[in-house]
């Protein structure tokens, strides 16, 4: 089975080597794409660096147009299935997803269609986050979770394991939402279209290195995104 680990970034020189060299020192066979939307930090730079040793496993995109993470993955996806991978995974590049992790989502993904790091699973399994951050997250998706009516705790989660067709079948081209709304509607979309979604206890670690993405625009796109949403599946136009 081929298996992709989808890396987004952007100013990310920080972390970019280390946890480039941390998905392959797991030595199970994932290979990494990094998108990156030109960082002026040189991230690109380093990654070509790093193909020199990785030359067949280790794969680049530049965008020209920073215009969120959800085009960033979806444009990620789209170069998976033109290279016929099975399994494709989404991953911060800041280890607030822990890669060894990366196994238990395969292995969850084996028996579903598509498996989820989940923070909420098990309680509230976050370190290093200010308090209200945390309570922030866990009511957005308690939020979600009532106006979607899906039974996924971690709703804006962004450690997720997909199998090939659930990428195939969902529709990419009709993705909207491009932040943390790209995350809910993604998991929104797959369960509409009836895969299984399984969630994957994990422990989410506040990043070290580099700055947060968050923004009071992604919040607001959260929140009416997953109005709309809920809008468009009532009348049939999801």
């Amino acid at each position: 089975m081929k298996k992709l680990v989808i890396i987004p970034t952007y100013n990310e020189k920080e972390n970019i080597e280390n946890i480039i060299s941390a998905v392959f020192a797991l030595k199970e066979d994932f290979h990494v794409l990094i998108v990156d939307d030109s960082s002026p930090d040189g991230t690109a730079e380093i990654v070509k660096k790093l193909q020199g040793i990785y030359p067949d496993w280790l794969h680049l995109i530049i965008r020209k147009v920073k215009d969120g993470l959800g085009k960033a993955y979806i444009h990620g996806f789209k170069w998976a299935l033109e290279n016929t991978y099975d399994y494709i995974f989404e991953m911060d590049a800041d280890f607030s997803h822990n890669p060894v992790d990366l196994n238990k989502l395969y292995e969850a993904c084996l028996k579903a269609d598509m498996s989820i790091g989940s923070r909420y699973s098990k309680g509230v399994n976050v370190v290093n986050w200010p308090m209200g951050r945390v309570l922030l997250s866990y009511f957005a998706s308690g939020y979600v979770r009532t106006i979607l009516r899906i039974p996924i705790r971690d709703t804006t989660a962004g450690f997720v394991c997909f199998s090939r067709k659930v990428l195939e079948e969902i529709g990419l081209d009709q993705i909207k939402l491009k932040g943390y709304g790209f995350q809910i509607e993604m998991k929104f979309r797959a369960i509409k279209k009836g895969f299984k979604v399984v969630e994957v206890p994990i422990i989410f670690t506040n990043r070290e290195l580099g700055e947060s993405k968050m923004n009071g625009g992604i919040i607001h796109e959260a929140v009416f995104g997953v109005l709309n949403l809920k809008w468009k599946s009532i009348i049939g136009k999801l």
